[in-house]
Protein backbone atom coordinates (compact mmCIF):
# COMPACT_ATOMS: atom_id res chain seq x y z
CA UNK A 1 0.00 0.00 0.00
CA UNK A 2 1.47 3.29 -1.44
CA UNK A 3 2.23 5.86 1.70
CA UNK A 4 -1.21 8.69 0.22
CA UNK A 5 -3.53 5.13 -0.05
CA UNK A 6 -2.42 4.34 3.96
CA UNK A 7 -3.17 8.11 4.74
CA UNK A 8 -6.48 7.69 2.72
CA UNK A 9 -7.65 4.61 4.78
CA UNK A 10 -6.70 6.04 8.28
CA UNK A 11 -8.61 9.06 6.95
CA UNK A 12 -11.90 7.38 6.54
CA UNK A 13 -14.13 7.01 9.68
CA UNK A 14 -13.36 3.62 10.62
CA UNK A 15 -9.76 4.78 10.24
CA UNK A 16 -9.70 7.17 12.65
CA UNK A 17 -12.47 5.47 15.19
CA UNK A 18 -9.54 2.69 15.53
CA UNK A 19 -6.64 5.48 16.15
CA UNK A 20 -8.78 7.49 18.65
CA UNK A 21 -10.12 3.96 20.22
CA UNK A 22 -6.24 2.69 20.50
CA UNK A 23 -5.76 6.04 22.72
CA UNK A 24 -8.44 5.45 24.80
CA UNK A 25 -7.86 2.41 25.28
CA UNK A 26 -4.57 3.45 26.46
CA UNK A 27 -5.27 6.54 28.71
CA UNK A 28 -8.76 6.05 29.75
CA UNK A 29 -8.70 2.71 31.78
CA UNK A 30 -5.54 4.46 34.24
CA UNK A 31 -7.02 8.31 34.22
CA UNK A 32 -10.54 6.68 35.33
CA UNK A 33 -8.93 4.53 38.50
CA UNK A 34 -7.27 7.98 39.10
CA UNK A 35 -10.40 9.75 39.10
CA UNK A 36 -12.32 7.09 41.26
CA UNK A 37 -9.65 7.08 43.88
CA UNK A 38 -9.98 10.87 43.87
CA UNK A 39 -13.92 10.85 44.39
CA UNK A 40 -13.61 8.41 46.79
CA UNK A 41 -11.08 10.47 49.02
CA UNK A 42 -13.34 13.63 48.36
CA UNK A 43 -16.76 12.15 49.73
CA UNK A 44 -16.00 9.03 51.97
CA UNK A 45 -16.23 11.86 54.76
CA UNK A 46 -20.37 11.15 53.97
CA UNK A 47 -19.83 7.55 55.31
CA UNK A 48 -17.20 7.94 57.93
CA UNK A 49 -19.50 10.68 59.59
CA UNK A 50 -22.09 8.23 60.35
CA UNK A 51 -19.42 7.23 62.62
CA UNK A 52 -17.25 9.72 63.22
CA UNK A 53 -19.85 12.45 64.67
CA UNK A 54 -20.59 10.51 67.29
CA UNK A 55 -17.10 8.70 68.50
CA UNK A 56 -15.28 12.35 68.42
CA UNK A 57 -18.30 14.55 69.22
CA UNK A 58 -18.36 16.06 65.60
CA UNK A 59 -21.73 18.16 65.18
CA UNK A 60 -23.36 18.61 61.37
CA UNK A 61 -22.06 21.83 61.48
CA UNK A 62 -18.66 20.66 62.06
CA UNK A 63 -18.80 18.12 59.41
CA UNK A 64 -20.86 20.39 56.76
CA UNK A 65 -17.86 22.80 57.58
CA UNK A 66 -14.93 20.28 56.74
CA UNK A 67 -16.47 18.66 53.85
CA UNK A 68 -17.31 21.90 52.25
CA UNK A 69 -13.58 23.36 53.29
CA UNK A 70 -12.04 21.37 50.82
CA UNK A 71 -13.51 22.54 48.18
CA UNK A 72 -12.65 26.48 49.28
CA UNK A 73 -8.88 24.89 48.98
CA UNK A 74 -9.04 23.56 45.50
CA UNK A 75 -10.95 26.38 44.55
CA UNK A 76 -7.89 28.79 45.17
CA UNK A 77 -5.44 26.40 43.95
CA UNK A 78 -7.10 24.86 40.56
CA UNK A 79 -6.22 27.91 37.94
CA UNK A 80 -2.37 27.67 39.39
CA UNK A 81 -1.93 24.13 39.19
CA UNK A 82 -3.32 23.71 35.50
CA UNK A 83 -1.36 26.52 34.30
CA UNK A 84 1.71 24.44 36.33
CA UNK A 85 0.54 21.22 34.21
CA UNK A 86 0.44 23.09 30.63
CA UNK A 87 4.54 23.61 31.54
CA UNK A 88 5.61 20.83 33.36
CA UNK A 89 3.10 18.35 31.43
CA UNK A 90 0.89 15.61 33.07
CA UNK A 91 3.07 12.95 34.16
CA UNK A 92 4.70 15.57 36.77
CA UNK A 93 1.54 16.73 37.66
CA UNK A 94 -0.30 13.48 38.86
CA UNK A 95 2.32 12.39 40.10
CA UNK A 96 2.64 15.64 42.69
CA UNK A 97 -0.96 15.44 43.20
CA UNK A 98 -1.54 11.75 43.86
CA UNK A 99 1.50 11.96 46.07
CA UNK A 100 0.52 14.62 48.53
CA UNK A 101 -3.31 14.08 48.33
CA UNK A 102 -2.66 10.58 49.13
CA UNK A 103 -0.72 10.54 52.61
CA UNK A 104 -3.36 13.33 53.57
CA UNK A 105 -6.21 11.54 53.10
CA UNK A 106 -5.09 8.58 55.16
CA UNK A 107 -3.88 11.07 57.49
CA UNK A 108 -7.57 12.86 58.46
CA UNK A 109 -8.14 8.72 60.19
CA UNK A 110 -6.54 10.54 62.87
CA UNK A 111 -7.74 13.76 63.19
CA UNK A 112 -9.20 14.35 67.41
CA UNK A 113 -10.36 17.68 66.93
CA UNK A 114 -12.72 20.03 64.62
CA UNK A 115 -10.03 22.40 63.80
CA UNK A 116 -7.69 19.12 62.96
CA UNK A 117 -10.46 18.05 60.67
CA UNK A 118 -10.61 21.49 59.04
CA UNK A 119 -6.83 21.87 58.39
CA UNK A 120 -6.62 18.01 56.60
CA UNK A 121 -9.38 18.46 54.57
CA UNK A 122 -8.24 22.48 53.20
CA UNK A 123 -4.79 20.78 52.72
CA UNK A 124 -6.47 17.82 50.50
CA UNK A 125 -8.32 20.06 48.26
CA UNK A 126 -4.97 21.97 47.80
CA UNK A 127 -3.17 19.48 46.89
CA UNK A 128 -5.90 17.69 44.86
CA UNK A 129 -6.45 20.78 42.89
CA UNK A 130 -5.92 20.88 39.35
CA UNK A 131 -6.99 17.05 39.03
CA UNK A 132 -10.06 17.15 37.07
CA UNK A 133 -9.93 19.69 35.23
CA UNK A 134 -5.83 18.95 34.52
CA UNK A 135 -7.05 15.69 32.99
CA UNK A 136 -9.60 17.53 30.89
CA UNK A 137 -7.20 19.45 29.65
CA UNK A 138 -5.05 16.70 29.24
CA UNK A 139 -7.64 14.90 27.00
CA UNK A 140 -7.82 18.12 24.72
CA UNK A 141 -3.91 17.61 23.87
CA UNK A 142 -5.22 13.50 22.15
CA UNK A 143 -9.00 14.15 21.01
CA UNK A 144 -10.40 17.30 18.67
CA UNK A 145 -13.82 18.81 19.73
CA UNK A 146 -16.23 16.35 17.84
CA UNK A 147 -15.32 13.24 20.03
CA UNK A 148 -14.50 15.06 23.37
CA UNK A 149 -18.39 14.82 25.35
CA UNK A 150 -18.20 11.04 24.58
CA UNK A 151 -14.79 10.68 26.13
CA UNK A 152 -15.34 13.56 28.73
CA UNK A 153 -18.53 11.31 30.07
CA UNK A 154 -16.07 8.09 29.94
CA UNK A 155 -13.74 9.23 31.99
CA UNK A 156 -16.00 11.43 34.62
CA UNK A 157 -18.48 8.33 34.58
CA UNK A 158 -15.47 7.31 37.06
CA UNK A 159 -16.68 9.06 39.78
CA UNK A 160 -19.82 7.71 39.51
CA UNK A 161 -18.75 4.24 39.38
CA UNK A 162 -16.19 4.88 42.14
CA UNK A 163 -19.58 5.52 44.16
CA UNK A 164 -21.20 2.28 43.24
CA UNK A 165 -18.25 0.82 44.75
CA UNK A 166 -17.73 3.60 47.80
CA UNK A 167 -21.31 2.66 49.05
CA UNK A 168 -21.36 -1.22 49.50
CA UNK A 169 -17.31 -0.66 50.49
CA UNK A 170 -17.62 2.16 52.70
CA UNK A 171 -20.60 0.58 54.77
CA UNK A 172 -19.14 -3.01 55.07
CA UNK A 173 -15.89 -1.02 56.10
CA UNK A 174 -17.63 0.96 59.18
CA UNK A 175 -19.91 -2.42 60.10
CA UNK A 176 -16.92 -5.09 59.93
CA UNK A 177 -14.08 -3.14 60.66
CA UNK A 178 -14.87 -1.36 63.96
CA UNK A 179 -12.51 -1.61 66.57
CA UNK A 180 -10.33 -4.10 64.21
CA UNK A 181 -6.91 -3.82 65.42
CA UNK A 182 -7.72 -0.93 67.68
CA UNK A 183 -8.91 1.52 65.18
CA UNK A 184 -12.77 2.58 63.82
CA UNK A 185 -14.33 1.34 61.62
CA UNK A 186 -14.26 5.19 59.88
CA UNK A 187 -10.34 5.09 61.20
CA UNK A 188 -10.25 2.01 58.49
CA UNK A 189 -12.03 3.56 55.84
CA UNK A 190 -9.98 7.00 55.46
CA UNK A 191 -6.66 4.66 55.45
CA UNK A 192 -8.01 2.08 53.00
CA UNK A 193 -9.22 4.76 50.67
CA UNK A 194 -6.41 7.22 51.21
CA UNK A 195 -3.10 5.17 50.33
CA UNK A 196 -3.63 4.27 46.64
CA UNK A 197 -3.07 7.28 45.23
CA UNK A 198 0.21 7.37 46.61
CA UNK A 199 0.97 3.93 44.49
CA UNK A 200 -1.37 5.17 41.24
CA UNK A 201 0.89 8.48 40.69
CA UNK A 202 4.20 6.04 40.84
CA UNK A 203 2.17 4.37 38.16
CA UNK A 204 1.34 7.39 35.79
CA UNK A 205 4.32 8.60 35.82
CA UNK A 206 5.51 5.81 33.69
CA UNK A 207 2.73 4.61 32.02
CA UNK A 208 1.34 7.93 30.55
CA UNK A 209 2.66 10.41 27.73
CA UNK A 210 2.54 14.06 28.42
CA UNK A 211 1.21 14.52 24.10
CA UNK A 212 0.83 12.70 20.89
CA UNK A 213 4.01 13.63 20.08
CA UNK A 214 5.98 11.81 23.12
CA UNK A 215 3.71 8.07 22.40
CA UNK A 216 5.99 5.56 21.16
CA UNK A 217 2.94 3.51 20.52
CA UNK A 218 1.62 5.77 17.80
CA UNK A 219 3.01 5.25 14.24
CA UNK A 220 3.84 8.31 12.11
CA UNK A 221 0.77 8.10 10.05
CA UNK A 222 -1.35 7.70 13.18
CA UNK A 223 0.38 10.97 14.85
CA UNK A 224 -0.31 12.84 11.61
CA UNK A 225 -3.84 12.20 11.40
CA UNK A 226 -4.08 13.22 15.13
CA UNK A 227 -2.55 16.90 14.31
CA UNK A 228 -4.87 17.33 11.58
CA UNK A 229 -7.94 16.62 13.34
CA UNK A 230 -6.67 19.19 16.01
CA UNK A 231 -5.54 21.52 13.83
CA UNK A 232 -8.53 22.03 12.32
CA UNK A 233 -10.59 22.77 15.39
CA UNK A 234 -7.91 25.36 15.96
CA UNK A 235 -8.34 26.85 12.89
CA UNK A 236 -12.54 26.47 12.92
CA UNK A 237 -11.88 28.29 16.78
CA UNK A 238 -9.82 31.12 15.69
CA UNK A 239 -9.96 31.49 11.52
CA UNK A 240 -7.10 31.54 9.64
CA UNK A 241 -4.80 33.86 11.59
CA UNK A 242 -4.52 34.45 15.51
CA UNK A 243 -5.84 37.50 16.74
CA UNK A 244 -2.75 37.94 19.08
CA UNK A 245 -0.18 38.01 16.06
CA UNK A 246 2.34 40.94 15.59
CA UNK A 247 3.65 41.76 12.31
CA UNK A 248 7.35 42.03 12.56
CA UNK A 249 9.82 43.59 10.85
CA UNK A 250 10.36 40.48 8.30
CA UNK A 251 6.80 40.42 7.93
CA UNK A 252 6.06 37.19 9.40
CA UNK A 253 3.51 36.68 11.97
CA UNK A 254 4.65 36.07 15.53
CA UNK A 255 1.86 34.96 18.57
CA UNK A 256 2.20 37.08 21.16
CA UNK A 257 1.21 34.75 24.57
CA UNK A 258 -0.92 36.48 26.78
CA UNK A 259 -0.20 36.66 30.58
CA UNK A 260 -2.54 34.06 32.73
CA UNK A 261 -3.62 37.68 34.55
CA UNK A 262 -4.66 38.94 31.26
CA UNK A 263 -6.33 35.85 29.70
CA UNK A 264 -7.96 35.19 33.14
CA UNK A 265 -9.39 39.23 32.30
CA UNK A 266 -10.12 38.35 28.57
CA UNK A 267 -12.09 34.94 30.10
CA UNK A 268 -14.08 37.25 32.36
CA UNK A 269 -15.06 39.88 30.05
CA UNK A 270 -16.88 37.38 28.38
CA UNK A 271 -20.44 36.95 29.68
CA UNK A 272 -20.90 33.73 28.04
CA UNK A 273 -17.95 32.37 29.73
CA UNK A 274 -18.97 33.86 33.25
CA UNK A 275 -22.27 32.49 32.72
CA UNK A 276 -20.67 29.26 32.04
CA UNK A 277 -19.11 29.63 35.47
CA UNK A 278 -21.99 30.66 37.35
CA UNK A 279 -24.31 27.77 35.68
CA UNK A 280 -21.62 25.16 36.94
CA UNK A 281 -21.57 26.90 40.70
CA UNK A 282 -25.01 26.21 40.76
CA UNK A 283 -24.86 22.61 39.45
CA UNK A 284 -21.83 21.59 41.35
CA UNK A 285 -22.77 23.10 44.66
CA UNK A 286 -26.51 21.45 44.48
CA UNK A 287 -24.44 17.95 43.47
CA UNK A 288 -22.20 17.80 45.97
CA UNK A 289 -24.72 18.71 48.89
CA UNK A 290 -26.63 15.88 47.48
CA UNK A 291 -23.63 13.52 47.56
CA UNK A 292 -22.23 14.67 51.28
CA UNK A 293 -26.16 14.21 52.59
CA UNK A 294 -27.14 11.38 50.96
CA UNK A 295 -26.06 8.82 53.61
CA UNK A 296 -28.11 10.88 56.27
CA UNK A 297 -30.97 11.32 53.72
CA UNK A 298 -31.23 7.17 53.19
CA UNK A 299 -31.31 6.89 57.13
CA UNK A 300 -34.07 9.44 57.24
CA UNK A 301 -35.84 7.80 54.75
CA UNK A 302 -35.74 4.65 56.54
CA UNK A 303 -32.45 2.27 55.83
CA UNK A 304 -31.47 0.64 58.65
CA UNK A 305 -27.40 -0.37 58.71
CA UNK A 306 -24.38 1.08 57.87
CA UNK A 307 -24.46 -1.96 55.41
CA UNK A 308 -27.90 -1.07 54.21
CA UNK A 309 -26.99 2.81 53.22
CA UNK A 310 -23.83 1.56 51.29
CA UNK A 311 -25.99 -1.18 49.18
CA UNK A 312 -29.38 1.50 48.72
CA UNK A 313 -26.88 4.33 47.62
CA UNK A 314 -25.12 2.34 45.21
CA UNK A 315 -27.95 2.23 43.00
CA UNK A 316 -28.53 6.11 41.77
CA UNK A 317 -24.75 6.01 41.17
CA UNK A 318 -24.80 2.91 38.92
CA UNK A 319 -27.86 4.61 37.33
CA UNK A 320 -25.98 7.82 36.63
CA UNK A 321 -23.33 5.52 35.03
CA UNK A 322 -25.35 4.34 32.66
CA UNK A 323 -26.93 7.68 32.06
CA UNK A 324 -23.60 9.24 31.84
CA UNK A 325 -22.41 7.34 29.06
CA UNK A 326 -25.62 7.26 27.05
CA UNK A 327 -26.61 10.63 26.82
CA UNK A 328 -22.69 11.65 26.30
CA UNK A 329 -22.62 9.29 23.56
CA UNK A 330 -25.94 10.40 21.85
CA UNK A 331 -25.15 13.78 22.33
CA UNK A 332 -21.57 13.64 20.24
CA UNK A 333 -23.55 11.64 17.74
CA UNK A 334 -26.34 14.71 17.38
CA UNK A 335 -23.60 16.88 17.85
CA UNK A 336 -25.78 18.98 20.35
CA UNK A 337 -25.14 20.20 23.94
CA UNK A 338 -27.51 22.85 25.23
CA UNK A 339 -30.72 20.54 24.47
CA UNK A 340 -29.00 17.52 26.19
CA UNK A 341 -28.28 19.66 29.04
CA UNK A 342 -31.27 21.29 29.65
CA UNK A 343 -32.82 17.87 29.47
CA UNK A 344 -30.57 16.79 31.90
CA UNK A 345 -31.41 19.15 34.11
CA UNK A 346 -35.10 18.51 34.19
CA UNK A 347 -34.53 14.88 34.79
CA UNK A 348 -32.85 15.80 38.21
CA UNK A 349 -35.85 18.26 39.13
CA UNK A 350 -37.96 15.56 38.04
CA UNK A 351 -36.75 12.73 40.27
CA UNK A 352 -35.83 15.03 42.89
CA UNK A 353 -39.50 15.99 43.19
CA UNK A 354 -40.68 12.61 42.93
CA UNK A 355 -38.53 12.05 46.21
CA UNK A 356 -40.08 15.02 47.67
CA UNK A 357 -43.87 13.73 46.85
CA UNK A 358 -42.80 10.32 47.90
CA UNK A 359 -42.71 11.64 51.74
CA UNK A 360 -40.05 9.78 53.59
CA UNK A 361 -41.10 5.90 51.77
CA UNK A 362 -37.89 4.70 51.16
CA UNK A 363 -38.37 2.63 47.88
CA UNK A 364 -40.06 5.96 46.03
CA UNK A 365 -37.58 8.05 47.58
CA UNK A 366 -34.41 5.87 46.45
CA UNK A 367 -36.59 5.38 42.91
CA UNK A 368 -36.55 9.45 42.43
CA UNK A 369 -33.04 9.57 43.45
CA UNK A 370 -32.33 7.32 40.37
CA UNK A 371 -34.03 8.88 38.24
CA UNK A 372 -32.43 12.28 39.69
CA UNK A 373 -28.66 10.68 39.01
CA UNK A 374 -29.48 10.18 35.40
CA UNK A 375 -29.86 13.93 35.25
CA UNK A 376 -27.38 14.98 37.67
CA UNK A 377 -24.25 13.09 36.02
CA UNK A 378 -24.57 13.56 32.67
CA UNK A 379 -24.91 17.34 32.84
CA UNK A 380 -21.27 18.40 33.93
CA UNK A 381 -19.62 16.61 30.99
CA UNK A 382 -21.76 18.01 28.82
CA UNK A 383 -21.32 21.52 30.18
CA UNK A 384 -17.28 21.05 29.72
CA UNK A 385 -17.81 19.70 26.24
CA UNK A 386 -19.43 23.01 25.50
CA UNK A 387 -16.59 25.28 27.55
CA UNK A 388 -13.98 23.32 25.50
CA UNK A 389 -15.33 24.48 22.42
CA UNK A 390 -15.59 27.94 23.06
CA UNK A 391 -12.32 27.87 24.14
CA UNK A 392 -9.06 28.24 21.93
CA UNK A 393 -5.54 26.12 22.95
CA UNK A 394 -4.43 28.99 24.50
CA UNK A 395 -6.84 30.08 26.75
CA UNK A 396 -8.09 26.36 27.61
CA UNK A 397 -5.93 25.59 30.66
CA UNK A 398 -6.96 28.94 32.23
CA UNK A 399 -10.61 28.80 31.41
CA UNK A 400 -11.39 25.18 32.33
CA UNK A 401 -9.87 26.00 35.73
CA UNK A 402 -11.68 29.07 36.22
CA UNK A 403 -14.91 27.50 34.95
CA UNK A 404 -14.03 24.59 37.06
CA UNK A 405 -13.23 26.59 40.36
CA UNK A 406 -16.69 28.27 40.11
CA UNK A 407 -17.97 24.72 40.29
CA UNK A 408 -15.51 23.78 43.32
CA UNK A 409 -16.81 26.95 45.14
CA UNK A 410 -20.32 25.28 44.95
CA UNK A 411 -19.04 22.72 46.36
CA UNK A 412 -18.02 24.36 49.52
CA UNK A 413 -21.19 25.80 49.63
CA UNK A 414 -23.48 22.38 48.71
CA UNK A 415 -22.86 20.54 52.26
CA UNK A 416 -23.46 23.71 54.21
CA UNK A 417 -26.60 24.55 51.84
CA UNK A 418 -27.80 21.00 52.78
CA UNK A 419 -27.03 21.35 56.59
CA UNK A 420 -29.09 24.19 56.91
CA UNK A 421 -31.56 22.91 54.95
CA UNK A 422 -31.71 19.55 57.17
CA UNK A 423 -31.70 22.11 60.65
CA UNK A 424 -34.49 24.15 59.62
CA UNK A 425 -37.44 21.43 57.81
CA UNK A 426 -36.86 18.07 56.81
CA UNK A 427 -34.97 16.45 53.67
CA UNK A 428 -38.03 17.90 51.40
CA UNK A 429 -37.09 21.76 52.18
CA UNK A 430 -33.30 20.54 51.08
CA UNK A 431 -34.53 18.59 47.70
CA UNK A 432 -36.55 21.94 46.78
CA UNK A 433 -33.81 24.14 47.28
CA UNK A 434 -31.86 21.50 45.07
CA UNK A 435 -34.42 21.79 42.49
CA UNK A 436 -34.04 25.52 42.44
CA UNK A 437 -30.54 25.19 41.52
CA UNK A 438 -31.18 22.85 38.71
CA UNK A 439 -33.40 24.63 36.44
CA UNK A 440 -31.33 27.91 37.33
CA UNK A 441 -28.55 26.25 36.17
CA UNK A 442 -30.17 24.92 32.88
CA UNK A 443 -31.62 28.65 32.35
CA UNK A 444 -28.30 30.00 32.83
CA UNK A 445 -26.07 28.07 30.45
CA UNK A 446 -28.96 29.19 27.74
CA UNK A 447 -28.83 31.88 28.16
CA UNK A 448 -24.68 32.02 28.08
CA UNK A 449 -25.03 29.96 24.52
CA UNK A 450 -27.16 32.60 23.19
CA UNK A 451 -24.20 35.48 24.37
CA UNK A 452 -21.35 33.18 23.03
CA UNK A 453 -21.95 34.78 19.27
CA UNK A 454 -21.58 38.42 20.94
CA UNK A 455 -19.09 37.05 23.20
CA UNK A 456 -16.40 36.16 19.99
CA UNK A 457 -17.57 32.32 20.59
CA UNK A 458 -19.93 31.96 17.73
CA UNK A 459 -17.11 30.59 14.79
CA UNK A 460 -16.12 27.98 17.87
CA UNK A 461 -19.53 26.71 18.23
CA UNK A 462 -20.38 27.16 14.64
CA UNK A 463 -17.54 25.44 13.48
CA UNK A 464 -17.17 22.32 15.54
CA UNK A 465 -20.77 21.45 16.42
CA UNK A 466 -22.78 21.78 13.37
CA UNK A 467 -23.37 25.33 12.05
CA UNK A 468 -25.43 26.54 14.84
CA UNK A 469 -24.44 28.85 17.78
CA UNK A 470 -26.11 26.04 19.95
CA UNK A 471 -22.88 23.94 21.30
Amino acid sequence: MTQGARIAHLRCAAGMDAIYRKISWRLLPLLMLCYAIAYLDRVNISYAHLQMGADLGFSNQVYAWGAGIFFVGYCLCEIPSNLLMEKIGARKTLLRIMLCWGVTAAACAFVREPVEFYVLRFLLGVFEAGFFPGVILYLTYWYPAARRARVIAIFASAALMAGVIAGPLCGATLQYLHHVAGLQGWQWLLLMQGMPAVVLGVVAWFCLDDKPQDARWLSSLELQMIEQDLKHDEDALNGATSTNARATPSGVGVEEPPSAFGTIRSLLREPSIGLLALANLLLMGASYALVFWSPALMQRWGAGSHAEIGLLSAIPNLAGVIGMIVIGHHSDRRRERRGHFVACMALAAGGLGLAIAADNNLAWSLAGMTLASLGIASASPLLVSILTVLLDRRRAATGIALVGSCGLLGGALGPLLGERMLAWGDSAAMLAALIVLYLAAATILVLALRLAPRAGGSRAVQGQTGRMARA
